[in-house]
């Protein structure tokens, strides 16, 4: 069985995996989710960066020295994620992207993006003082949910960190050389982004898709269980 660190996207904690935590350590294996600083119950850490998120991560992982990791990263979590997976070495089995971003090196979570209200959260521009601001229960419309799951999450959001989503991802190497899952989620667009496409031609890469939105652990997360206990396979 493995030790499973998984990492939750924007505005959420460590308690966004709790229904997959409990599906993934009932089918034996070590389960270990990771809340960023400035989410959640550590909101009021330090300002954190994206390369305090990377160190966050790697740090849980040397602190309880972990072996047979697979790392997961949800939505924006999957390019701290992506870095921390070349810096624990042959602690790594398997790195899984969950509907997620990937490191690109030199290039930042906002990089092309057009959307202006976003870098104005995060300038501290329009009140939100370096912060992006959770979102609301009608952007949570065609992705799956529930409104009791949707209300779980909205409540359970924070502010995320904007300076997390400037920081440019720093490789050493290759991310088409780690062995990678990439899990898609449909209704949230049903072709991968460019970089990902580009990934996933890779040997050491698969792709799995799932028929739900942006936010399967709390849509599907038996399912999405299933999907990771899967990857963690030999």
């Amino acid at each position: 069985m493995s030790d499973f660190v998984m990492v939750a996207g924007t505005w959420l904690g460590a308690w966004a995996w709790d229904e997959v935590a409990e599906e993934l350590r009932g089918a034996g294996h070590t389960v270990h989710a990771v809340t960023l600083s400035g989410l959640a119950e550590r909101r009021n850490t330090q300002p954190a960066g994206q390369r305090t998120h990377v160190r966050d991560i790697v740090e849980e992982v040397e602190r309880l020295d972990l072996g047979d990791v697979v790392l997961v990263g949800h939505s924006y979590a999957g390019i701290p994620v992506g870095q921390a997976a070349e810096r624990i070495g042959d602690r790594l089995r398997r790195v899984v992207f969950v509907d997620g971003n990937v490191p690109v090196d030199g290039e930042s979570f906002l990089s092309g993006w057009p959307s202006d209200h976003v870098r104005r959260a995060i300038d501290g521009h329009d009140g939100h003082a370096g912060y992006w601001p959770p979102l609301g229960p009608e952007d949570y419309a065609g992705q799956g949910l529930t409104d009791q799951q949707i209300a779980r999450i909205v409540g359970g959001s924070t502010p995320h960190p904007g300076m997390t989503l400037t920081e440019p991802a720093i490789l050493a190497g290759p991310l088409d050389a780690l062995p990678a899952t990439y899990v898609k989620c449909l209704l949230d667009g049903d072709e991968p982004m460019p970089a990902v496409a580009a990934l996933l031609k890779s040997d050491s890469w698969e792709l799995v898709t799932l028929d739900t939105g942006h936010w399967p652990m709390f849509s599907q997360p038996s399912a999405l269980a299933r999907v990771l206990h899967a990857a963690a396979r030999p």
